[in-house]
């Protein structure tokens, strides 16, 4: 009776073994298939390894079955089965055996710390996948330096970075046939996959995202698609975890603007109080955006309106005059964003009105300060793509501009904070307590 027992429970593990298999895989590839990154979540997430079934849910970045992915997938099939068969040849040996239960337990443990075993499939994979990345990045990298009629820029920043990306496309699509990269892309492998397959030779401009959790790596990505332009949006906290210190943040994300050549142009928010530094000590041409210091700026917004349907402004640029601005963009932080890409326009002769038509025509960025109406009478900003101090604060300047009827928020907070967390959390919440009605706290 008990071997009968205990085979059912076995069959029910082995079953349910799978889910967890894809899931600890799908978990490895939202980490960027860092090893590093998805240990440290496994770390600050023990309850999951007792969970049964999935690790995470996630239906706002589902697992893709890229080509890596499915190598990936099948290696780690491999080492689960053999794991498997060697369990089940032990425990068919101590079957009629006392030491058959601990098999059972074995079986167990197993499962408990099956997404551990991701750490052998990624360190089997690997000279493997080095050698593909290093050949698609060669492409990639060729390829862009034969485009000689290209102009490539770059854009990276703590914030900001994608939805800079898309304003500063849509503004140069008034002139220019322009070619961006989807969505997050921003990691050299993401890159090259467009460079390789998307970017074709009748693109005047590229617009290239560029992240970074570590040192070096915007280098990586700037050595790949070599920028003429360079975008600093900001210097801010967002994954201090990994960087370790707000200074290797800062140098890190100059790197962009040390790939450039003798000719290459530097572009600032000159708002950001850790770029002022760096900004004002670069030698390269350069130029300044923002509010604030209106007699160093080259490109700033005055007269700010910001209300729950948009927001209007006057653009000035200052060797080019001033015009009066429309857009969808919720928040003042996106007007920033959107004088960089103004910013960019001017640098490659837009004139002002080319520049105002394109700022009309910026779609909010998916789960960036989205407007959703479904006409119930309930309205949602979808704000839900992560969550850093600044742009927290900025979800909350917006949700602020909604006078009537009751404003709630949903959050699980801010992570990837290092030591800094609490305290940012902390400030989170008290402002959440000026503006909000009713706050639920989601996760842990």
């Amino acid at each position: 009776m008990l071997n009968i027992i205990s085979i059912i429970f076995l069959v029910f593990i082995a079953g349910d073994f799978l889910k967890r298999s894809e899931s600890s895989l799908h978990l490895f590839q939202l980490e960027g298939y860092d090893l590093k990154k998805y240990n440290t979540w496994l770390r600050n997430n023990p309850e999951k390894l007792f969970s049964v079934g999935k690790l995470i849910e996630s239906d706002k970045t589902p697992l893709v079955y890229t080509d890596r992915a499915l190598r990936l997938k099948k290696t780690h099939t491999i080492i689960n089965i053999l794991i498997g068969i060697i369990l089940f040849f032990i425990g068919y040996i101590m079957q009629n055996s006392f030491l058959y239960l601990l098999v059972v337990l074995l079986f167990v443990f197993v499962y408990i710390m099956e997404p551990y075993i991701i750490n052998i499939t990624a360190n089997i994979n690997a000279p493997k996948e080095k050698a593909i990345n290093m050949g698609f990045y060669k492409t990639a990298q060729e390829k862009i330096r034969k485009m000689s009629n290209l102009t490539v820029v770059g854009i990276t920043g703590s914030y900001g970075k994608t939805s800079t990306k898309f304003i500063t496309s849509t503004i140069l699509k008034e002139r220019f046939n322009v070619q961006d990269t989807p969505s997050s892309y921003n990691t050299p492998m993401g890159l090259s996959k467009v460079i390789n397959n998307e970017l074709t030779d009748d693109k005047e401009v590229f617009v290239a995202e560029m992240g970074a959790y570590v040192k070096g790596e915007i280098k990586e990505v700037a050595d790949l698609v070599q920028p003429d332009i360079g975008i600093i949006t900001s210097i801010g906290p967002a994954h201090l975890e990994s960087f370790g210190s707000i200074e290797n943040i800062i140098n890190t994300k100059y790197e962009i603007i040390e790939s450039l050549n003798e000719d290459g142009i530097a572009v600032f928010n000159y708002d950001d109080e850790n770029l002022k530094r760096v900004a004002d000590s670069t030698k390269l041409k350069k130029y300044y955006y923002g509010f604030n210091d209106t007699i160093n700026l080259d490109v700033y917004a005055k007269d700010v309106s910001v209300n729950s349907r948009g927001s209007t402004f006057t653009l000035v640029i200052k060797e080019l005059g001033e015009i009066g601005c429309s857009t969808k963009m919720l928040g003042k932080h996106n007007i920033g964003n959107i004088l960089a890409g103004c910013t960019v326009g001017y640098i490659l002769g837009l004139t002002l009105e080319e520049i105002a038509i394109g700022v009309t025509k910026i779609q909010p960025v998916e789960h960036r300060l989205n407007i959703i109406d479904p006409g119930t009478g309930i309205i949602i900003i979808d704000d839900g793509f992560n969550s850093n101090p600044s742009g927290a604060k900025a979800a909350l300047e917006v949700l602020n501009e909604f006078k009537t009827g009751r404003r709630f928020v949903v959050t699980p907070g801010m992570v990837e904070l290092g030591e800094i967390e609490y305290e940012e959390n902390k400030k989170f919440g008290t402002l959440m307590g000026e503006v909000a009605d009713f706050v639920f706290l989601v996760g842990k």
